[in-house]
């Protein structure tokens, strides 16, 4: 009876209908449900699915008041200080979804490296981009972060 995973993550964007776009049609998201709520003032709301229909994308239009971690940042050069520091996302090839994602207009924050972490070394390879609404967004390749012996996919013990 515990948690079983992360269902959505909210961003509010600053341009609802290019947002939508890029994790459409960049990052493969299926636009799946979506409403307006007057009381919040919330003209347009989506709920993305990821590729892999786990987790899910809620974008809400600028105007929106929502209950939000940190502070809606005044410029683009402003850093927002909360709880959301970035968004990572599993890829096949950090490489090839760090040139689509520049090409749809993002920008480079990080670009593609393997990254050495902790002791005995972790290899990680990934990116990370300011999507075009701002978002940081992490691509990163399959790694298993888990030291515990225990496989969460298969849900069976490792040899």
């Amino acid at each position: 009876m515990g948690v079983k995973g992360l269902a959505h993550v909210a961003i509010q964007a600053r341009d609802y209908t290019a947002t939508i776009a890029f994790y459409t049609e960049v990052l493969g998201f299926k636009r799946g449900h979506h409403w307006s709520l007057p009381l919040f003032h919330i003209e347009e709301a989506s709920m993305l699915i990821s590729p892999d229909h786990r987790t899910c994308l809620e974008i809400f239009d600028n105007e929106a008041v929502i209950p939000a971690q940190g502070k809606k940042a005044a410029s683009e050069d402003e850093i927002a200080h909360g709880a959301l520091l970035h968004l990572a996302f599993y890829v096949d090839n950090v490489e090839e979804i760090y040139q689509i994602a520049l090409a749809h207009g993002a920008r480079t924050f990080v670009a593609p490296d393997t990254l050495s972490l902790g002791e005995p070394p972790l290899l990680v390879k990934n990116a990370l981009i300011h999507s075009p609404n701002g978002e940081i967004i992490e691509f990163i390749e399959e790694v298993d972060f888990d030291v515990s012996g225990f496989n969460h996919t298969t849900e069976k013990p490792r040899p």
